[in-house]
């Protein structure tokens, strides 16, 4: 019996009967023939594949909420990542679903954001004239774009739980649900953090009839959110807060965007964002020999706005500011380190 064998033998043993087991997996889009020295199940090998590749690595370069903040405390797209695997995999854990599962969804799931937060989400919806949404990019990226078109060949749960981790539908599995939740719950409470260390919020500003829920601090809203999802998923047979803690967490969604993600100061800079990759955007348009020379291939068969449109995805808030700076700003003008 392989090492791998053994480590599926031991999820049938301990793990909830409702968890996705990984000898039971749907599969990858491409069929790949098990390897008899293979000492990792088919989901720890999507996490080990995520975390190598290189959308993954441009995430520490990637805005989360604030643009350019002075500081080096604020969260950025890769620390999001590991905030809400972290709490994904303290949830799978208490409720036996399995923790492999959760923690490659939990990876992948911001793969395809932009440069620039939602400002980038939202600049290139306005390009390609219909929705660019972050998570069906996510799912381009492991299925197409890693590997010089060749994808991460990942498994359909992994595939599905990064696509559903927001909008509609919701994913199939309970781990995939899991890592949905456990974004709703890291992003709001990590903003919060994030803001108040911006100084346009105080803890105070928050409504008592939140915080008489949820908490008074930073651990305790945690606390709470993750607490109250295992005991009340355990009683449902399903992922899901209690009624109360929901409509809390709902209200305090709510109030950041009213006070944290309309903020002028926390989005003052978000108009020069999205002008700048609109600009990039219409510039490697009409001048598709601009583009680096391994997304020529791709211009036959996905055409000229896709192939754009996956560039500026992918590219980093410094890089970005850099390709603009070396296209539209006159040499002698530039910044010079």
């Amino acid at each position: 019996m392989t090492v791998r064998e053994e480590l599926e033998r031991q999820e049938h043993r301990k793990l909830n009967p409702l968890a996705a087991f990984s000898d039971e997996s749907r599969g990858r889009p491409r069929y790949e023939a098990p390897r008899e020295d293979d000492v990792r199940t088919c989901y720890q090998r999507d996490i080990d594949r995520i975390v190598h590749c290189k959308s993954f690595r441009r995430l520490m370069h990637k805005t989360q909420v604030f643009l350019q903040p002075e500081g080096d405390h604020y969260r950025t797209r890769l620390t999001h990542t590991l905030e809400v695997t972290r709490i994904a995999r303290t949830i799978t854990l208490a409720l036996g679903l399995n923790e492999d599962l959760a923690e490659a969804i939990g990876m992948g799931h911001d793969l395809g954001h932009t440069p620039f937060g939602h400002a980038g989400e939202d600049a290139l919806t306005r390009c390609l004239g219909k929705p660019f949404r972050h998570n069906e990019q996510s799912l381009r990226v492991v299925d197409y774009l890693e590997r010089d078109g060749q994808g991460l060949n990942l498994t359909y749960e992994v595939r599905n739980g990064i696509l559903c981790h927001t909008g509609d539908p919701w994913p199939e599995t309970l781990e995939g649900m899991v890592v949905r939740r456990s974004d709703q719950i890291a992003y709001v409470n990590h903003d919060i953090d994030d803001a108040i260390r911006a100084g346009i919020l105080t803890n105070e500003d928050i409504p008592h009839a939140i915080t008489d829920v949820l908490g008074h601090d930073h651990r305790d809203r945690i606390n709470t959110l993750v607490t109250d999802a295992i005991r009340t998923s355990r009683e449902a047979g399903t992922v899901m807060l209690s009624p109360e803690v929901d409509r809390a967490l709902k209200d305090l969604r709510s109030f950041m965007f009213e006070r944290v993600y309309r903020n002028p100061i926390a989005k003052g800079q978000e108009s020069k964002a999205k002008d700048m990759l609109q600009r990039l955007f219409e510039y490697y348009i009409n001048h598709p020999e601009a583009l680096p020379e391994d997304f020529h291939p791709q211009l036959s068969f996905e055409g000229l706005e896709r192939t754009v449109c996956d560039y500026i995805a992918g590219m980093t808030d410094n890089y970005a500011v850099d390709k603009f700076s070396e296209i539209f700003i006159p040499m002698g003008w530039q910044i010079r380190g």
